[in-house]
């Protein structure tokens, strides 16, 4: 997690509330992995990355409308999730094609078809799995950040690498 030192995150927002675009990307390059990872717990790639910077810009037009500055990222995270559910709702529903084999598929593909998986979890897992195991961040930071408990984001992970592993045909100690 990126520090915002010297100024603490409440004078970060302040700032940026008075137009600083400077402390908003400070906020920005801290909060970029969480709210990447609740997109991609909910989309694909291509779209996750699209829809980053555009909960990004809605975050500075209501950062007026931030209440405890001190929970900023579970804000930033429902306003993703918002975000996300207004794509899906918008888009038209599109007929799923057969899937092509081939011998050999490139590890890109493997990496969408765990994505595809994480995602047909139960939403209390998605967001925890997503943001720890393709944003790389901690369970303390993720509890930290989205605004659950320490105890609440273990509990998550646990079952859902659990629920994940049996989904991969794996025993517990093939995916850590």
């Amino acid at each position: 997690m990126t520090a915002l030192s010297p100024l603490t995150e409440v004078q970060w927002i302040a700032a940026a509330r008075r137009g600083d675009r400077a402390a908003f990307g400070q906020l920005f390059l801290r909060y970029a992995p969480l709210v990447h990872g609740v997109l991609l717990a909910r989309m694909p790639r291509a779209d996750a990355d699209d829809l980053m910077q555009d909960v990004f810009v809605t975050a500075l037009e209501r950062l007026e409308t931030l209440v405890e500055v001190e929970k900023v990222g579970a804000w930033l995270a429902t306003l993703a999730r918002n975000r996300a559910i207004d794509v899906w709702r918008s888009k038209p529903k599109l007929a799923l094609l057969p899937e092509v084999s081939a011998a050999v598929q490139p590890p890109r593909a493997e990496v969408n078809e765990v994505l595809a998986l994480i995602r047909a979890l139960p939403e209390a897992y998605r967001e925890s799995l997503v943001l720890r195991l393709v944003e790389g961040l901690s369970g303390p930071e993720i509890a930290q950040q989205i605004g659950l408990t320490p105890e609440s984001v273990r509990v998550n992970l646990f079952r859902g690498m659990k629920l994940l592993r049996e989904r991969l045909g794996m025993s517990a100690g093939e995916f850590e």
